[in-house]
């Protein structure tokens, strides 16, 4: 009957009960944090792309100005849409700028899916 009072092993079948849900949150927490920096760097170079255009300034310009407010994202899988191509004054100007961000953690992405897409937009009047 000493053996049932002897608790040596129980902050260890604690640890491995709690450890994998732990690591779970963790996990989520890191994902979306990528996730959420993506979407704000992704809405920021479309205001910039935007505002570019807003000034009067051509498709390709703007395309370049979405590219190097995106930071530290690849340009390869960056995905811009600029409409209407050749905005006249006093007209609404979209800039729709979308990226995939790969999920890591594999339980997380076979929830939500990978890549999962993250996109932005701005609009705004020509001057």
């Amino acid at each position: 009957m000493k053996w049932i009072r002897n608790k040596r092993g129980q902050a260890l079948v604690e640890l491995a009960l709690v450890l994998p849900v732990f690591l779970l949150l963790l996990g989520g927490v890191v994902e979306t944090s990528r996730v959420f920096f993506t979407y704000l760097t992704v809405n920021h170079a479309a205001r910039e792309g935007a505002r570019l255009g807003a000034v009067g300034n051509d498709a390709n310009s703007i395309i370049a100005r979405v590219k190097d407010s995106a930071g530290v994202l690849s340009e390869e899988n960056i995905q811009i849409e600029v409409s209407p191509l050749n905005p006249t004054r006093g007209s609404q100007l979209t800039v729709k700028v979308s990226y995939p961000v790969q999920i890591y953690m594999p339980v997380i992405s076979q929830i939500f899916g990978n890549p999962q897409w993250v996109s932005g937009d701005a609009t705004m009047r020509v001057e």
